[in-house]
């Protein structure tokens, strides 16, 4: 019996419709990026292993898709741009001193364990700003997410904003061995804030470390929680990473934005742990994660050899699709595709009205009628591969249109 070929399990085949609108969701967003003054960069899809060392901070090895070529080094398939980029950024770029936009379209390869159930290939498209530091930075991004977001149909959506100083401070005042760090901050990834008071109250810490933590799930709101967060840092380090969210929250009301961002004071920099300022998240219904992650990392480029404090984002563009289909919300696709039909002896007239139809820019189809099939089939073959319309070239007749939708 003749063995039928699938995908590997986290991969698929993306076909017909569902191609279209991805790619014309991906045409809304890049526009987008150009609009905000971008410029596109592509980046190989392997790179060398220590692109995305443990040092540098984004995902774990195991989970990294690992091979080798004829020299013997180890070369991984891309998990993360940011990495890429800033390798970029101190190679290419090494003596540019003013900021520079970067925009990307690609995809990522994640090894996750078959239980998480979560695509292994995914499509992202994002921006980076190197070589800024400013909250004015900061609040760009966060506005072109927004932008980018209501470009391609949304307008229910939240941008969870915060700061990771913020929480450092709380860690650093809580003054845990190397081990109890390590559970803590797994915790606050997870959002286990039970899990966080239960570990906190087994450990000898402060009475006003342990209040602080108990206070980090109401730490979620509008702009008026950044108040009450003043009151619960518990240093200056603390104190300058709530300023810094309320400047970029001013500067998001000059691009009339402020209203899809909420601050959520316990979101971490989750798994990539170059993050060192402002972090974000974007969320909308129907998608089980966030549909955009970004920060700022302002460490990282020094790694691979040059200082430019930098801020990005990377919108999963498969994950903000599922959520647009799952509130029926379509994408603008490209032009309606065209049937131009001809029976023999008429290929002239048939490439003739093709010609003019593409002119106009039209998407069409150019066939010759085969004998043994009739108009029926052809009408058939149209509505499956989402043809609006038919142009029939008849033997002894002017051209007959028929609507396929």
């Amino acid at each position: 019996m003749k063995q039928l070929l699938h995908t590997p399990e986290g991969v698929r085949d993306i076909y017909n419709g569902e191609c279209g609108k991805k790619l014309a969701l991906e045409d809304r967003l890049h526009e987008t990026l150009m609009h905000y003054g971008y410029t596109d960069i592509q980046t190989p899809t392997f790179e060398y292993f220590d692109v995305f060392r443990k040092e540098i901070g984004t995902i774990p090895s195991k989970e990294l898709y690992k091979f080798f070529d004829r020299e013997g080094e180890t070369l991984v398939l891309r998990p993360d741009f940011t990495p890429a980029i800033a390798r970029v950024a101190a190679t290419i770029f090494a003596d540019e001193k003013m900021p520079i936009r970067l925009c990307y379209t690609g995809n990522t390869f994640i090894n996750h364990t078959s239980y998480q159930g979560r695509l292994k290939e995914n499509t992202q498209m994002g921006a980076e700003l190197i070589g800024d530091d400013s909250a004015a930075a900061d609040a760009e991004m966060i506005a072109l997410v927004a932008a980018c977001l209501l470009k391609a149909g949304l307008s229910d959506f939240q941008l969870s904003v915060s700061n990771v100083d913020f929480l450092k401070s709380l860690i650093e005042d809580a003054g845990l061995d190397e081990d109890q760090e390590k559970e803590l901050k797994e915790l606050i990834k997870n959002q286990n804030f039970f899990g966080i008071n239960e570990l906190l109250e087994g450990l000898a810490v402060s009475r006003s470390a342990k209040a602080s933590f108990k206070q980090l799930d109401e730490l979620v709101g509008g702009y008026e929680i950044l108040e009450k967060a003043r009151d619960v840092a518990p240093s200056t380090k603390g104190i300058l990473a709530i300023k810094r969210l309320e400047k970029i929250y001013d500067i998001l009301c000059y691009y009339g934005m402020e209203k899809y961002v909420t601050f959520d004071l316990s979101l971490s920099s989750g798994a990539y742990n170059y993050y060192t300022g402002v972090v974000f998240r974007g969320y909308t219904f129907g998608s089980g994660d966030a549909i955009v992650k970004g920060g700022r990392y302002d460490t990282l480029i020094e790694k691979f050899g040059k200082e430019a404090p930098s801020i990005g984002f990377a919108i999963v563009v498969d994950e903000l699709q599922s959520a647009l289909s799952r509130q029926h919300i379509t994408p603008v696709l490209h032009p309606e595709k065209t049937l131009v039909l001809y029976a023999g002896g008429r290929e002239e007239e048939g490439i003739r009205l093709a010609s003019e139809l593409r002119e106009k820019g039209e998407r069409v189809v150019l066939m010759k009628k085969e004998m043994s099939k009739s108009l029926e089939d052809y009408q058939e073959y149209g509505r499956r591969s989402e043809i609006c319309r038919l142009y029939y070239i008849a033997h002894d007749k002017d051209v007959t249109e028929y609507s396929l939708s």
